[in-house]
């Protein structure tokens, strides 16, 4: 399968469920990104995979212009809905992070949290990050790392997802400095935060219920599985949510790479 058609089954399988429900369990990655690139009134900000528009409506909070961009048409047309709830101005569009339709050193600032990480080429979205970014402009990526966290889920979804596409990079080579460094190093001055986003549940089926309802890869993954399998999957997750079991509940801390630039 070609990039192209990977990208087209994403673009429908992140949209595929209320993905503004697994947005809300990261909020304080998105306050830290605000934090830390700091956009001002005025300045051009990009979003880059925006998803349903968190960190772009922050962003359009604090007066600055901003362009949110996700490859999912579905999640556009939430974030669309909740900036008009949140009452600001945000100008969300369907594009490939990859190959952006955006001028040379169009933004002051450019950002992506737990997005741009998913695009199968690691190189064509390095390039273009570098090259929609102002001279002297801040860059600010939220990936998550391949240790503890969101690679062990993908890890446990594994055997019941399509096998990986030949030569896509996987998406928590995002969260290695190492890596980050090679694709930016360049042409940015870096900076790296380790952080923990824990996740708090009640059980190991409630994290399954929240994911399968809600999370576009594994709602997909199930769709396309019979009955005997789709338990499989079930039980797995449940057991791999109870392997988190703090006291009453379950506590799965999920660690991930601030990287913070400035471009040259």
């Amino acid at each position: 399968m070609a990039f192209e058609e990977l990208k087209a089954r994403h673009s429908v399988a992140w949209g595929n469920g209320p993905y503004e429900r697994i947005t809300d369990t990261i909020r304080d990655i998105h306050d830290l990104v605000i934090d830390r690139v700091d956009p001002q009134p005025g300045e051009r900000v990009l979003d880059a995979a925006t998803g349903t528009g968190a960190v772009a409506i922050l962003a359009a909070k604090r007066g600055a212009e901003v362009i949110g961009q996700d490859i999912a048409p579905v999640l556009v047309d939430t974030a669309r809905e909740r900036a008009a709830e949140e009452g600001v101005t945000v100008e969300f569009e369907v594009g490939d992070a990859e190959e952006m339709r955006y001028d040379d050193a169009s933004f002051d600032v450019l950002m992506s949290t737990c997005g741009v990480m998913f695009a199968p080429d690691h190189e064509a979205v390095a390039r273009e990050l570098v090259r929609v970014t102002k001279p002297g402009g801040r860059l600010g990526l939220a990936c998550w790392t391949p240790g503890p966290g969101m690679a062990q889920v993908f890890k446990m979804m594994g055997p019941f997802l399509p096998p990986p596409v030949p030569g896509a990079g996987s998406p928590f080579s995002w969260g290695s400095e190492e890596h980050v460094r090679e694709l930016l190093g360049d042409d940015f001055e870096l900076s790296f935060e380790e952080h923990d986003s824990p996740l708090a549940l009640a059980s190991g089926e409630e994290y399954w219920r929240l994911f399968s309802t809600s999370y576009g890869p594994t709602k997909t993954a199930i769709g396309a599985l019979d009955e005997e399998r789709r338990e499989e999957f079930h039980e797995a997750w449940v057991a791999f949510g109870e392997q988190h079991r703090e006291g009453d509940g379950i506590v799965h801390h999920r660690e991930y790479l601030l990287t913070l630039g400035t471009r040259r």
